[in-house]
């Protein structure tokens, strides 16, 4: 049982509605893009709308700057997105945890994540009743966006457990890596959330095909979001007309089956939400014509090993240093080629 707009929902419910939903950011503004979201949840609410997942990174905007700038160029555009950039837990988060526990919506929102010096493109997980229920980050930055973010790391290719089913999240090109959507087919994912920029030249077939074949081969529903940017934000962000094109198209926000059928979408330019009623049993259908982690996998030829442990920078030690046995130190065992280490042992008392 999960608690679900100030009432317990059965988890055996399993139909009910989902939007994916397209949104405009309002750019280098944390608070002004959040206000949007939150405003779009509380519209989820009205429509009794279960899970609502929104586009990459759409606090406060996606870095279009780096794909029409060169290097030199970006600096003070990547100082403002630092800025305005999302802390979690802290303000922003607190918002959108309060605007989807009233709602009773599951909510997927992409963000901007400040973590020190460093920013990272991070997933964010809210149950239906306002619990930050995880947190993942793209695991490898595509192109230009490895001036901007840092990576992830393996901690984040999971599955979350939500009051509308198991939710797994992958980021824009993290499609393109087999094994991370592996990752999450093994691990049980129903639902599929999805995310782009949007407003990027070519990416609206790309996007066509990865989120429809993930559909299918995982027998998961997708439920994928996009941005999208105003002429006058695509003028504001490439001045230059001659290649402003790169900012053009790439829409394709939809809900799709697990037999790779569009439910709702691809939305056309502008904001909306492609809005879908899905059933949880007809995954079993699809599951039992393919189950590629089951029934269709050969485990004795093909396996998946993950390293799941959240990486660091820095490890408190509990043991203290140990000392090397003198046999082990005169004949350089546990140590890098050419180098000995001689401890000072405790005096006896």
């Amino acid at each position: 049982m999960n608690f679900v707009e100030g009432k317990l929902m059965n988890r055996s419910e399993t139909v009910f509605r989902v939007a994916a939903v397209q949104l405009s950011p309002v750019l280098f503004d944390r608070d002004g893009t959040r206000d949007k979201v939150v405003r779009a949840i509380e519209k989820c609410g009205r429509e009794k709308i279960r899970l609502a997942v929104f586009p990459e990174t759409i606090i406060p905007n996606y870095p279009y700057f780096a794909m029409v700038n060169p290097p030199i160029m970006i600096l003070e555009h990547f100082k403002k997105l630092f800025e305005q950039a999302v802390e979690v837990p802290g303000p922003v988060t607190e918002a959108v945890a309060l605007a989807a526990g009233k709602a009773g919506t599951v909510v997927v929102l992409g963000v901007n994540e400040r973590d020190g010096g460093s920013l990272y493109n991070t997933q964010l997980i809210f149950d239906a009743d306002g619990t930050l229920v995880g947190k993942r980050r793209k695991i490898m930055p595509t192109y230009h966006e490895r001036m901007i973010w840092g990576w992830g790391d393996g901690s984040g290719l999971t599955v979350f457990e939500t009051a509308v089913g198991r939710i797994g999240a992958l980021i824009c090109w993290e499609h393109y890596m087999p094994l991370a959507r592996y990752a999450l087919m093994a691990k049980g994912e129903e639902i599929h959330c999805s995310h782009f920029p949007g407003s990027l030249a070519g990416m609206s077939s790309q996007m066509d095909a990865a989120i429809r074949h993930h559909a299918m081969e995982s027998g998961a529903f997708v439920v994928n979001a996009t941005g999208w940017l105003t002429e006058d934000q695509r003028a504001e962000i490439c001045p230059d007309e001659s290649i402003r094109g790169a900012l053009g198209g790439g829409i394709c926000t939809a809900v799709v089956s697990p037999d790779g059928q569009y439910l709702a979408g691809p939305l056309p330019e502008g904001e909306d939400m492609a809005v879908a009623e899905i059933d949880l049993e007809t995954i079993s259908a699809r599951k039992n014509l393919l189950d590629t982690v089951g029934h269709y996998s050969r485990p004795d030829i093909l396996q998946l090993k993950i390293d799941s442990a959240p990486k660091r920078v820095m490890e408190e030690m509990t043991g203290g240093l140990k000392e090397i046995p003198e046999e082990n130190r005169q004949k350089g065992r546990g140590l890098p080629s050419g180098i000995n280490i001689e401890l000072n042992k405790p005096e006896k008392s």
